[in-house]
């Protein structure tokens, strides 16, 4: 395991098991809130606060959601971090997850007919990472759990985006922050091509 990598998982198991003690109290500050200021049940009065762009993409709902965010991180992450180097690898991730956080903001505050709800997870930097694999190693195959078959890393990356956006616009999978996803995707996109133009993809 590479280390930044090593560092994002710990510190989201740290987060995750506080969260465990006092989630109301983390949600509240440090999740991601639409803007103004709205009462939600059980939390009282939130609203955005700058921090929480970065600090709710250590918060996770529940222990399937953390778990599936490690892991995808653990199994990409290191092989693009090996690739740029840790400290390229540590700006593609916060500038994922700083624009999933932006996108997700927009989406959010347009809706909020719907209640405010916050948001939470590292879902948005880990598509990024998922985006720079695919831009790196193309044509590495990685097998599908349903169903199992093979497929081109660039391939399943566009089909995951393609999914997402529509699962976006037609409001399926509820309580996914698939803009999110699509957020992290475009801040890897516009750091993986100022890399290029620089000729700094490489570590």
């Amino acid at each position: 395991m590479t280390p930044v990598v090593r560092q994002l998982i710990i510190a989201n198991a740290i987060v995750f098991a506080i969260q465990n003690v006092v989630a109301d109290q983390l949600f509240r500050h440090f999740a991601l809130w639409p803007l103004g200021h709205h009462y939600v049940l059980g939390y009282g009065i939130v609203g955005f606060e700058p921090w929480q762009i970065f600090s709710s993409a250590f918060l996770h709902g529940n222990f399937a959601h953390i778990a599936l965010n490690m892991f995808a991180l653990w199994q990409f992450g290191s092989m693009v971090e090996r690739a740029v180097g840790s400290r390229r690898f540590a700006w593609l991730y916060f500038a994922s997850v700083f624009t999933a956080s932006l996108v997700q903001l927009l989406v959010v505050t347009a809706a909020l007919a719907n209640g405010a709800a916050p948001t939470v997870g590292a879902s948005g930097g880990v598509f990024g990472v998922l985006l720079a694999f695919a831009f790196l190693y193309p044509h590495a195959r990685l097998m599908l759990i349903f169903p199992p078959i093979p497929l081109k890393a660039w391939v399943l990356v566009t089909g995951y985006a393609l999914i997402e956006l529509t699962s976006g616009v037609f409001g399926t999978t509820q309580g996914v922050a698939h803009f999110a996803h699509l957020g992290g995707m475009l801040g890897a996109a516009v750091v993986l091509f100022y890399w290029k133009r620089s000729g700094a993809t490489q570590a």
